[in-house]
C-alpha cells in the first residue's frame, strides 16, 4: 500500500501513485522493517530535481521493479527539503562510501537505520540487480552486513567531532581572499570549472570585505551571472546552476533560496557602487519572487520545476525557457525576429537546436530591448509551465523576508516591504508555537516536521532585517524568542550548534555541519542573527554566542574560504564592530525618513538600525521594547540619529549628511 496520499510535501504527492508500497519517514516504516525483518531502501529527493524525475519514470513507476522493492524491503520516501537533518545524516554517509553525493539519493540500512550500502541514480537495469544483490546479502551475510552498518556510523559520529578556533582576525580574512583569489576564474567569474554554482555567501562576504581584489571577484562574479543563461533575460530570477564554465545552460531548475540570496547581494551591489545592471537584476528578481513565487497565504514557495512540456506535449529540461530563431520570428516578426537573435546569443547553445537567452552587452536601443522582452514574455506566458513546488519553508523564507525588506527600502519599493511583512505574518500565524519552529507549511497548513537550526538562524535573521526597515517591534520580539530556543535547545556545549533541537528526533547520528552549501550553515546563520540581536538588544549572551560560533571560520578561511562565505560576512562585521544606529522620530516625519534611508544606504559591514518612535517631548528613559533606543531623545524636537557601538554612543546627529560623516568614521 502507497501512504503517500495525505503527504503535505509535493515531492511525495508526485510519488502517490506509484506501484512501490511507500512510507513516509517516521516510526511505522521502522516497526515495519522489524516486524519483517527486512532492510530498508531510503530514497531522498526533492520536487524540482530532474534526475529525481527520471529514476522515478524508470524505476518508481515501473511494476516489476516496485515488485521487487515491495517483496524484499520497506521503502522510504523522504524530501530532503522537509526533513533537512535525514538527508543530511545520510548524504554524510553516502558521500563516505562512494566519493560523491547528489540526488535522488538511495541509500540500504537495517531496520534501526544503519547504512550499510548507498548511492545516488541507478538506470532501472542497474537498480534492479542492486536489489537482487542487497537482499542476497541481507538474507546470506546478514551478519557481516550488520557490522558493516555499525562501523560506518562509528566513523562517521568520530567525523562530527569539529574542529574551532579563536575568534577570525583581519590576517585571517585576507588569508580567505586569497584562497578565493587562488580558485577564482578571470575570465568568467565565479569559482572553479563546471559545473558552477551561484557563490552567494562567499559574494556578500566580498563586498562586505571591500578591498579592490575582493570586490573585482564580486563584481566580474556578478557581472557574468547576470549577463548568462543562468540569469532568466526574459522573466527574472536565476537558476539552481550552470552546467559550464561560462553561465551559458543552465540547470534549469528555481530555487527560492538562491534567488533570496542573490537578490540580496545584488541589493548590497547596487548600495556599494550604483551599478545599473545591479540595479536592473534586483528589480527584475523581487518582481520574480511576488510574480511566480508568492502563495496564497504570503509565504513564497520552495522551487520550479527543471522539466516542463512543449506544445506538442513532449517533456524535457528546460523548454518553457529556450527559443529557436523561427520562434522569435514568429513572435517578434522577421526584422525584431533577427535583431533578437543576435542581441539574444540564439546560435544553438541547448540541444535540438534550440538556444538559452543571454544578454552578454546590453544594446544601444533599449525601448527596442523592453518592446522585444514584453512580447517574448507574453508568449512564453502560453507554454505550459514547469510544476512548482508550493510548500513553504520556514528558512528559505527568511532569506526572502531579508531581502525584500531590504530591497525594498533602498529603492523605495514599499510593495517588495508589504511581501516581506506578509511572509513574517504567515511565519508567525503558522509557523511558530510558543518559541518554535516549524520547518514547513502548505496552504496555511503547518507541517509536523520540527524546524532546524538554519531555520531559527535564518528566520530570525529576516524579522530583524524586516524590524529595521519597518521599525515594527513585534518582529525584533519574535527574533528574540526564536533565538533564544536556539541557544538553549541546539548549543553542542562547545562553542557550536547541532542543526537539530536536544528533544528532537533521534537520529543514527546529531547533523552538525559547520560549512555552507546552497544556503548559509545553520551554524553562520544563528552567529549573524545572534550578532545582529545582540546589536540591538545589548546582550552579552547572545553576542558571546555569535563570536564562539565563528571559530569555526578561523579553521576553514585558509583552505576552504569557499564553504564558509556567510560565515566569513559575519567575521567581517564581528570583527569591524557592527556599527548601531538608533534612529528617533515620529514615522511620518520626512526628516526621520531621510535618517533612516541615511542609515540603511551605510556599507558598514553588518550595521543595525533601530527605529522607534519618540516619547512625550521627547524625553530619555522612556520604557521602550527595543533596548538601543533606551535614553535616545530627540534633539530640540528634531528626529535624531545616534551611532553607537556596543551602546557606547556618539552625540546625536540630525541630518543625513551628519550621520553619513559620522558612519564613515
Amino acid at each position: 500500500m502507497n501512504r503517500l496520499k495525505d503527504a503535505t510535501s509535493p515531492y511525495l504527492a508526485q510519488h502517490a501513485d506509484n506501484p512501490v508500497d511507500w512510507f513516509e519517514w517516521g516510526p511505522n516504516a521502522f516497526a515495519e522493517a522489524r516486524g519483517r525483518d527486512i532492510p530498508l531502501l531510503i530514497s531522498v529527493g526533492y520536487s524540482a530535481c530532474h534526475w529525481c524525475h527520471v529514476m522515478a519514470h524508470e524505476s518508481f513507476e515501473d511494476r516489476a521493479t516496485a515488485e521487487l522493492m515491495n517483496e524484499r524491503f520497506v521503502n522510504i520516501k523522504v524530501d530532503r527539503e522537509e526533513r533537512p537533518d535525514v538527508d543530511a545524516v545520510y548524504m554524510t554517509a553516502t558521500q563516505a562510501m562512494t566519493g560523491q553525493g547528489g540526488w535522488p539519493m538511495t541509500v540500504f540500512a537495517t531496520p534501526d537505520g544503519h547504512p550499510f550500502y548507498a548511492g545516488t541514480y541507478f538506470p532501472r537495469a542497474q537498480f534492479q540487480r542492486l536489489l537482487h544483490s542487497v537482499s542476497q546479502a541481507w538474507q546470506n551475510e546478514r551478519d557481516a552486513v550488520i557490522r558493516q552498518g555499525a562501523k560506518i556510523v562509528e566513523a562517521l559520529n568520530e567525523q562530527n567531532r569539529l574542529p574551532s578556533g579563536p575568534l577570525p582576525t583581519a590576517a585571517t580574512l585576507e588569508q580567505a581572499v586569497r584562497d578565493l583569489a587562488g580558485g577564482f576564474d578571470p575570465r568568467n567569474g565565479g569559482f572553479g570549472g563546471a559545473p558552477k554554482f551561484p557563490p552567494s555567501m562567499v559574494l556578500e562576504f566580498l563586498l562586505r570585505h571591500g578591498t579592490p581584489d575582493a570586490l573585482a571577484m564580486a563584481e566580474k562574479t556578478m557581472d557574468a551571472m547576470a549577463r548568462g543563461g543562468m540569469y532568466d533575460q526574459l522573466g527574472g530570477g536565476f537558476a539552481r546552476y550552470s552546467v559550464d564554465a561560462e553561465w551559458v545552460v543552465p540547470h534549469f531548475e528555481k530555487m527560492l533560496y538562491d534567488n533570496a540570496l542573490l537578490l540580496r547581494v545584488y541589493t548590497h551591489w547596487w548600495r556599494a557602487t550604483g551599478s545599473p545592471l545591479a540595479r536592473r537584476v534586483a528589480l527584475e528578481t523581487a518582481d520574480w519572487l511576488l510574480r511566480e513565487m508568492r502563495t496564497p497565504e504570503g509565504g513564497f514557495a520552495s522551487a520550479l520545476d527543471a522539466d516542463s512540456a512543449d506544445l506538442d506535449g513532449r517533456h524535457g529540461e528546460g523548454l518553457f525557457y529556450v527559443w529557436t530563431p523561427a520562434q522569435l520570428r514568429e513572435v517578434l516578426g522577421d526584422d525584431d525576429g533577427s535583431w533578437s537573435a543576435s542581441v539574444f546569443e540564439v546560435t544553438g547553445t541547448f540541444e535540438h537546436g534550440t538556444s538559452v537567452l543571454q544578454l552578454r552587452a546590453d544594446p544601444g536601443d533599449r525601448a527596442r530591448l523592453d518592446r522585444v522582452r514584453t512580447a517574448l514574455l507574453a508568449a512564453r506566458a502560453t507554454r505550459p509551465r514547469p510544476g512548482r513546488d508550493d510548500k513553504v519553508v520556514a528558512a528559505w523564507n527568511g532569506l526572502t523576508i531579508a531581502a525584500l525588506a531590504e530591497t525594498g527600502a533602498l529603492f523605495e519599493r514599499p510593495d517588495l516591504v508589504e511581501a516581506a511583512t506578509a511572509a513574517a505574518e504567515l511565519l508567525a500565524r503558522v509557523h511558530v508555537d510558543d518559541g518554535r519552529l516549524l520547518r514547513t507549511s502548505r496552504d496555511g497548513r503547518a507541517g509536523r516536521n520540527a524546524g532546524v537550526l538554519e531555520d531559527y538562524g535564518d528566520v530570525a535573521e529576516g524579522l530583524l532585517a524586516l524590524y529595521g526597515v519597518t521599525g515594527e517591534t513585534r518582529w525584533f520580539t519574535l527574533a528574540g524568542e526564536l533565538l533564544d530556543t536556539l541557544l538553549t535547545r541546539f548549543s553542542d556545549g562547545s562553542g557550536g550548534f547541532f542543526d537539530t533541537a536536544d528533544d528532537g528526533e533521534r537520529l543514527f547520528q546529531r547533523p552538525q555541519d559547520p560549512t555552507d552549501n546552497a544556503t548559509p550553515s545553520g551554524r553562520f546563520a544563528a552567529a549573524g542573527a545572534l550578532l545582529s540581536y545582540a546589536a540591538l538588544s545589548g546582550s552579552s549572551r547572545h553576542r558571546e554566542a555569535a563570536e564562539e560560533a565563528l571559530g569555526t571560520v578561523t579553521v576553514l578561511a585558509g583552505k576552504y574560504a569557499r564553504f564558509a562565505g556567510w560565515g566569513l560576512a559575519v567575521a567581517e562585521a564581528a570583527l569591524h564592530g557592527l556599527a548601531e544606529v538608533a534612529i528617533v522620530g515620529p514615522a511620518d516625519d520626512p526628516r526621520t525618513k531621510a535618517l533612516h534611508r541615511a542609515a540603511l544606504m551605510s556599507t558598514v559591514p553588518g550595521l543595525v538600525v533601530a527605529l522607534g518612535e519618540p516619547a512625550d517631548g521627547g524625553a530619555a528613559g522612556r520604557d521602550v521594547e527595543v533596548p538601543l533606543l533606551e535614553g535616545r531623545p530627540t534633539v530640540d524636537g528634531a528626529p535624531a540619529a545616534y551611532v553607537c557601538r556596543r551602546f557606547a554612543c556618539r552625540a546625536p546627529v540630525t541630518t543625513p549628511e551628519e550621520l553619513k560623516a559620522e558612519l564613515a568614521r
